[in-house]
């Protein structure tokens, strides 16, 4: 995670220059990148899906969290210098690659491929480092970083030769670097454009959405399409718009990015660390519980599906819809209430999985989440309000 350096309590003037400079968008090649993190979160997903116990889960969570930290690095890498030169457009193909590589490792990752996956991760955090070194950034606001980075790297690659415990404790370890590498980092000290990155995050979640729709299609499989699959298939993808709209209804994507530009530069980045790193770690979570429990739905629409397959579910919305609620909250968008009403009432619905089937499931979340969005655009405030509830 970086960006260019600037001076300390040169914040007022970075603000004012960002201001003056033209708006920043995510550049064709970073979108081309996405399409490896799509296979990512498929990835994921599938190994959630397979193994949804709690050994199951901390192992998703763990390889999601430093997954997730070094895909984010490089968003903060390409708003600091964006992929207008060939030299850079390489490297970030050669990053391209090694994401490719852990992505495909992902399945086995705790069962033989670990290695693998611990040494294409040392490569993206070398590259990352290696071009904030290559474009001038002087080399003590690089160390910090870097040397955290590569810390954690090297635990990931050690872990990946052990099994069992051991590599998940190693690989647990590597998940708690990174909540002190900003402190390591100076963070402070490092200028962010708020156009591109919250667009970029925004980019982001849709992709997560998009491993959603991807899941009812792989759950469905080569199952007859009779009504329950039909109904159960709407009703899943009328979920993920009901996660889109959480996210991006009444505009309140351009409404965080107001917010974020008008903080003062140590502010923006420490907003970024909790609200975009670890607050989208959280999204991205819930969307993988969601999307892995959906896979159990489409295959059995009409059929009562396990616990752990409702839960997940159901769990994954209720994450979502909390997480998001704490990202609102901070950008002062509301009214929020609703949506933690909407989240216990989500979690409620375990039981008509279990007892019933999916597809009662299913409909009973859409039922609430068309309540929640209902009664919430019925309140709309103007959009000039940003208080709290």
């Amino acid at each position: 995670m970086n960006a260019s350096p600037v001076a300390p309590g040169a914040s007022v003037a970075s603000d004012a220059r960002e201001t003056s400079e033209p708006a920043l968008k995510v550049a064709p090649l970073e979108l081309f990148l996405d399409l490896v993190f799509v296979f990512t979160i498929t990835q994921l997903t599938g190994s959630l899906a397979h193994h949804l116990t709690p050994g199951g889960f901390a192992q998703v969570l763990v390889m999601l969290g430093v997954i997730w930290w070094m895909y984010d690095a490089f968003i903060w890498l390409t708003n600091a210098m964006p992929p207008r030169t060939h030299g850079r457009r390489g490297l970030l193909m050669l990053a391209m690659g090694a994401f490719l590589v852990i992505s495909l490792s992902v399945p086995h990752a705790f069962e033989g491929s670990g290695a693998a996956f611990g040494w294409a991760y040392l490569v993206v955090v070398a590259l990352h480092t290696g071009m904030f070194i290559a474009a001038g950034v002087t080399p003590a606001a690089v160390l910090g970083m870097g040397a955290s980075n590569l810390a954690s790297g090297a635990l990931v690659v050690a872990g990946g030769y052990l099994a069992g415990t051991l590599q998940l404790g190693f690989w647990v370890a590597a998940f708690a670097m990174q909540y002190v590498t900003p402190r390591a980092a100076r963070l402070p000290e490092f200028r962010l454009r708020a156009d591109h990155f919250v667009e970029r995050h925004g980019l982001i979640v849709i992709i997560a959405f998009g491993e959603s729709v991807i899941a009812i299609g792989v759950g469905a499989g080569a199952s007859d399409l009779g009504p329950a699959l039909i109904a159960v298939a709407l009703l899943s993808l009328t979920v993920c718009v009901g996660l889109w709209w959480a996210y991006f209804g009444h505009d309140d994507d351009e409404r965080a990015e107001h917010h974020m530009a008008a903080l003062p530069s140590a502010e923006r980045n420490r907003a970024a660390v909790s609200v975009y790193y670890l607050g989208h770690l959280g999204l991205l979570l819930g969307v993988l519980l969601f999307a892995a429990g959906v896979k159990s739905a489409t295959a059995h629409p009409a059929a009562a599906i396990t616990p752990s397959q409702a839960a997940a579910l159901a769990g994954g919305i209720t994450l979502y819809l909390v997480v998001n609620t704490a990202i609102r909250r901070f950008f002062g968008l509301g009214p929020n209430l609703p949506r933690l009403i909407g989240a216990a009432a989500v979690l409620a619905t375990v039981p008509l999985g279990t007892a019933a089937s999916a597809l009662d499931q299913v409909g009973a979340v859409v039922a609430v989440l068309a309540a929640v969005f209902g009664y919430e655009s019925a309140c709309r405030r103007p959009v000039g309000d940003f208080g709290h509830d």
